[in-house]
């Protein structure tokens, strides 16, 4: 079986969209429309496990992968998303090797990290699967995706990167811009500076990157790796296009 994982690895081109429960629907429509993965985002909205759990249903019955956006240092959440299914994690505000490290530990079982063990979660197939498949499977499957959002991340990355299980890095253009004391986003040349220090730090280090982008001309822009549109931007862009309709032609 061909993982999310192992298309990242591999150089594709991937893409998805960053969506807040609840959005079953929208999980759907980016499955049926061609999506790779979803991201759901339980650090800026709900983390209510349940509903979560619909989310990743839902998702992986339309062929999507799923990364989950937990809160910063929430190694208990770690666990829970990953036993229900999900492909991996992203780690917001992650500033240096030392917490990249952690968030690598809570995702990963011994040897590699600290992750409890259970094979009768959902991602242990409820039992299903033997312990030695489920290492296996979790080895070759979970995704960590920490987030450089300070100035002291940024600097840190090619450390951050050269971590064992970090698998690529994502730059919050807001949180660094908000950080740096000039909130215009990714728009701002020092942000865009930072991104591209990120990206050779990731070339160095021979790992993808993944961007956040509100276009499908950003997303074609991007540097190599995966690209998750911003959806909450991209419909609200659409119904105000669709509301000048109002306007006399």
């Amino acid at each position: 079986m061909t993982t999310l994982k192992h298309r990242l690895r591999s150089g594709e081109r991937l893409l998805g969209g960053l969506l807040r429960l609840p959005a079953e629907t929208l999980v759907e429509m980016a499955g049926v429309a061609g999506l790779d993965f979803v991201v759901l985002d339980c650090e800026h909205g709900p983390a209510d496990l349940v509903p979560l759990q619909h989310h990743v249903v839902a998702a992986q019955a339309h062929g999507l992968g799923v990364l989950v956006r937990v809160g910063a240092d929430e190694p208990a959440l770690v666990l829970r998303v990953l036993d229900l299914g999900a492909d991996g994690v992203i780690v917001p505000h992650v500033d240096t090797a030392e917490q990249a490290r952690a968030a690598v530990a809570a995702a990963h079982y011994p040897p590699l990290g600290k992750r409890g063990f259970a094979t009768y979660s959902r991602a242990g197939r409820f039992g299903a699967r033997s312990a030695a498949e489920h290492l296996r499977q979790a080895e070759e499957t979970t995704i960590v995706v920490p987030m450089l959002e300070t100035p002291e991340a940024i600097a840190a990355a090619e450390e951050i990167l050269a971590i064992p299980g970090v698998d690529t890095v994502l730059v919050g253009p807001a949180d660094l811009a908000v950080t740096l004391g000039i909130p215009g986003g990714a728009a701002e040349p020092a942000v865009a500076q930072a991104i591209r220090a990120a990206v050779a730090a990731a070339k160095t280090a021979g790992k993808p990157m993944t961007s956040i982008v509100g276009t499908v001309e950003q997303a074609r822009k991007a540097p190599p790796g995966a690209v998750v549109y911003n959806l909450a931007h991209v419909l609200l862009h659409t119904f105000a296009g669709l509301a000048e309709a109002r306007m006399p032609g």
